[in-house]
């Protein structure tokens, strides 16, 4: 048997093979492969990563053939930082790369490492999640970013990079749905705003959670009356229980909403 190279059988009885290398005192699996050239060829690689500083993040893709690109860089990041992780990640002095793809690189800071190597990234339809508890959770959440947020009008990346998921470069413009900050002769205001057959204003506020209570006012409205549209709501953390109720309570939405539902002009 070729160098770092395992017989191993499935359940069918088909023979298939795993890599294997120990760096550092650390054994590494390098993956399943269906021959021993191919499993061998990978354990050479690995060594050859592991034994050359000369290969680095930017040149391995001529180098480097049979290993996987995570493991690729699992390796490299092992052997110049002397942390093995699972996940492809590169360490930097005060931040983290995470290779998503050979195109795609993020930046994190270190305080979210421990997080990021037991937890894998994924895309789909261009948004950003993991999985954790059987859930799937949009990263965005980590920075107080509500699902459905759009970037450059509910949140935006301050040196421009969306690739930069540093906490210093994330910067929230609205926190709540439906809710958009305006500022008319000189003074802030809170919009809030629902969808119905078309945008709804519910009304102007003086604080950004009295909006989203509104919003939440009418969203309940909405289901009163019958309609079956799942309506995303707001958590408000900024109050008690009690001083949310009194909020509620007093709050004005708009007539408008009102004569939307007696006119009957909804669909579910």
């Amino acid at each position: 048997m070729l160098p770092g190279v395992f017989a191993a059988t499935k359940k069918n009885g088909e023979i298939y093979y795993r890599g294997n290398i120990n760096y550092k005192g650390k054994h590494i699996s390098l993956g399943s492969f269906a021959t021993e050239k191919e499993c061998g060829k990978s354990y050479q690689e690995a060594k050859k990563i592991i034994d050359n500083k000369s290969i680095t993040l930017l040149n391995f893709q001529s180098q480097i053939k049979s290993l996987s690109f995570e493991k690729i860089i699992s390796l490299i990041n092992f052997r110049d930082n002397g942390i093995y992780i699972k996940n492809p990640i590169y360490l930097q002095k005060n931040y983290f790369l995470y290779y998503l793809n050979q195109n795609t690189i993020l930046k994190f800071d270190n305080d979210d490492l421990f997080y990021y190597s037991s937890h894998k990234i994924q895309s789909r339809g261009g948004h950003l999640f993991v999985n954790d508890y059987g859930m799937q959770y949009n990263i965005l959440g980590r920075y107080n970013i509500i699902p459905y947020s759009v970037k450059g009008k509910d949140y935006k990346f301050a040196n421009g990079d969306d690739t930069d998921y540093r906490y210093s470069n994330i910067i929230l413009i609205n926190k709540y749905h439906g809710v958009s900050a305006e500022n008319k002769n000189g003074k802030r205001r809170y919009l809030a705003k629902i969808h119905l057959n078309g945008d709804f204003i519910i009304g102007r506020y003086s604080t950004e959670a009295k909006a989203a209570i509104a919003y939440n006012k009418a969203v309940d409205l909405c289901k009163s009356r019958g309609m079956k549209k799942k309506f995303p709501t707001n958590f408000v953390t900024d109050m008690s229980p009690r001083e949310y109720a009194n909020v509620y309570t007093d709050i004005k939405i708009s007539s408008h909403i009102y004569k939307f539902f007696r006119n009957k002009n909804f669909r579910d």
